[in-house]
Order: C-alpha cells, then sequence, then structure tokens
C-alpha cells in the first residue's frame, strides 16, 4: 500500500508545462520529492497517530452514491456540479412509472376484450337457443307475411335470372366460335381464289360472303356482350346487395326474438330484487335489438321496392336491344343491326383490343 501511494504522489508532484512536457523538472528533483514523500508516510504509519489519522481518511472517503458530474473542465467554478443520486432516483422514478402506464394500458385492453368475448358468447348462446327452439316448434317468431313473401319472390327471381345469364353467357361462347371459324374460313377461300385461277369466282364469292357474315357477327357480339354485362350486374351487384341487407335482417329478427323470449321468461319467474335487476337489463336489451329490428324491416323495404324498379328497366331496355339485334342479324340486315347498337350507345371494340400487351405477356 505504501508503494502504491508512494507511486502517486510521485506522480502528482510531476509539473506538466502546457505543451504536456516534462522536462522542466529535473529527474534528480523529482526522485528526492518521492523519496520525501515516502519518509513522510512511512512515519505516519509507524506512529499510532498516523495510522489513526490515515484510518480516518480512507473511512471518510468519497461515498459512490454521492459522486457528482461536473460539467466544467479541471479547475472549474462548481455551477454545473450535478449530484448523480438525483439522476437516479429519477430516471428510477420515470421508468417505473412508464411501467406502470404499460401495465395499466395492457390490463385495460385485455379485460375490454374479455368483456366484447363475454357478450358475443352471450348474444351467441341465446340466438342458438332461439334457432333450435324455432327448428323445433317450441318457440314463436315474429313473421312479416308480406315482407316475407316478397323476399321468397327476389330470391326465385334471382334463381330464374342466373340460368338466363348462365345460358346468354353459353350462347357468346358458341356464337364467338362461330364467327372465328367464319373468319378462318373467309380466309381460305380467299387463298384458294388466288391458288385456283378455274373457280376464282366461286372461292371469290364465298369468301366475301363469309367475310360479311363474320363481321355482322362480330357487331352481334358486341349486342350480346353488352346484354351480358347488363344482366350480370343486376343479378350479382344489384340483387347480390339486396340480399345482404335481407341476410342482416333475419339475422336481427333472430336476436330480436332470443331477447324477446327470454324476458318473457323473466317475467314468469319470480319478483325479488336480483330478478328484477336482470328484468331490467333484459328489458334494454329487448329494446335496443326492437329499434335495430325495425330499422333493418324499412331498410329491406324500401330496397326491395327500388330493386323491383330497377330490375323492371334495367330488362325493358336490354329484352329489346337483344330482341332487335338477333332479328337484323339473322335477317341479313346488316344496317338496321348497326342502328341498333348506335340506339343503345354500344361501341364496338377494334379487333385484337382484348388481346394483352407483349408486356402484360412476359
Amino acid at each position: 500500500m505504501t508503494d502504491s501511494i508512494m507511486s502517486k504522489a510521485a506522480t502528482m508532484e510531476i509539473p506538466i508545462n502546457s505543451n504536456g512536457d516534462t522536462r522542466t523538472l529535473g529527474e534528480d528533483d523529482g526522485l528526492e520529492q518521492a523519496r520525501k514523500v515516502q519518509w513522510g508516510l512511512d512515519e505516519k504509519v509507524g506512529h499510532p497517530q498516523g495510522q489513526r489519522d490515515l484510518q480516518q481518511v480512507m473511512v471518510s472517503g468519497p461515498n459512490l452514491n454521492e459522486t457528482s458530474i461536473v460539467s466544467g473542465g479541471y479547475g472549474g467554478t462548481a455551477e454545473g456540479i450535478i449530484p448523480t443520486s438525483s439522476i437516479k432516483g429519477s430516471s428510477m422514478h420515470h421508468s417505473s412509472s412508464s411501467s406502470m402506464m404499460a401495465e395499466e394500458a395492457t390490463r385495460g385492453v385485455a379485460v375490454e376484450k374479455f368483456d366484447m368475448m363475454k357478450k358475443w358468447g352471450l348474444n351467441t348462446y341465446k340466438c342458438t337457443k332461439q334457432l333450435i327452439s324455432e327448428r323445433f316448434g317450441r318457440g314463436s317468431r315474429t313473421v312479416d307475411l308480406e315482407l316475407e313473401a316478397q323476399i321468397e319472390v327476389l330470391r326465385d327471381t334471382k334463381k330464374k335470372y342466373e340460368n338466363v345469364l348462365r345460358l346468354a353467357r353459353a350462347l357468346t361462347n358458341h356464337f364467338y366460335s362461330m364467327v372465328q371459324t367464319q373468319h378462318a374460313l373467309g380466309d381460305t377461300f380467299a387463298d384458294l381464289s388466288q391458288k385456283s385461277p378455274e373457280l376464282r369466282d366461286e372461292f371469290g364469292y364465298n369468301a366475301e360472303t363469309q367475310k360479311l357474315l363474320c363481321k355482322n357477327g362480330e357487331t352481334l357480339l358486341g349486342a350480346i356482350n353488352f346484354f351480358v354485362s347488363s344482366i350480370n350486374t343486376l343479378v350479382n351487384k344489384t340483387m347480390e346487395d339486396t340480399l345482404m341487407t335481407i341476410k342482416m335482417y333475419e339475422n336481427a329478427r333472430l336476436e330480436f326474438d332470443a331477447y324477446r323470449s327470454d324476458l318473457e321468461e323473466l317475467n314468469m319467474g319470480p319478483r325479488d330484487a336480483v330478478t328484477m335487476a336482470r328484468i331490467d337489463t333484459a328489458q334494454q336489451q329487448y329494446q335496443i335489438q326492437k329499434e335495430k329490428y325495425e330499422r333493418l324491416r324499412s331498410d329491406v323495404t324500401i330496397k326491395l321496392k327500388f330493386l323491383e324498379e330497377n330490375k323492371v328497366k334495367v330488362m325493358h331496355k336490354q329484352l329489346l336491344l337483344f330482341h332487335n339485334a338477333i332479328s337484323a342479324y339473322f335477317a341479313g340486315n346488316q344496317q338496321q343491326l348497326e342502328q341498333t347498337l348506335k340506339q343503345f350507345n354500344i361501341k364496338l371494340k377494334p379487333p385484337g383490343a382484348d388481346k394483352p400487351s407483349w408486356l402484360e405477356e412476359q
């Protein structure tokens, strides 16, 4: 220990100039001062009073918890001294408060999810119970006879329109194949007309006929495609949207009947304090489900009305188009066929417009 203290003392006695040069003090003087310091320490350590002074210095040394951070340079003022104990305490307080807030937020989310699952489970149980009771004829259900009849008519109409759509698509595919065959046949006749001088006129007449039929067929395909597209929109978008609203209405009706049956069962039981509280809660839920059911029933009634009007308007236009286009094509009236397309604002796509570009094919 004495040697280490002596080395520290010797180091402390070496002056450093502004350029970091240690050659301003002689080597002999430094060693002499180091020996004096060591002699003084030895005297103090050997003396009882010196031992007590050394122990007092070691005991009264700086506490690590009271270590300070100095913002200034060496020998500066003490204005920038910040006790590390205050930093440690504030950081611990901030981290603990942050962790507590995170735990509270997590707990709140968990409680919210648990409540949602609880409500969903209770609602599912009531609806399943009501559905089973209706299937086995032991439960009553709310029925709107006029609305139920309209819904059944819509479902039956949708099935028939889906059949019309399927057949129209099949006709389009077959007719497209026929037009492509006529186009290939016309090209073959034209080629043979050039290579067979003795039958040039006959092959030429047939080539012109096939090309004319092909042109009229493409015009008719444009009318049929427009017809198919309109029917598809009516069936798979307009009617489907109304049926989705009807499905929501039927689910609301089942929930309404489930809470209605639950309220009726509670009203038939005893009237103690606990049961009265449950009856009040069931009455509130019953009112909520009743309002939801009536609102969706009104929505279904309005949508069915507008759907019927839209269906008549669309089908009147599309059936007239289909009839005029088919009649003009098989009558060979090219002008009438083209006039039909202009009447319904149908624009034909140029040949090859449906083919993907070379970038899309890559």
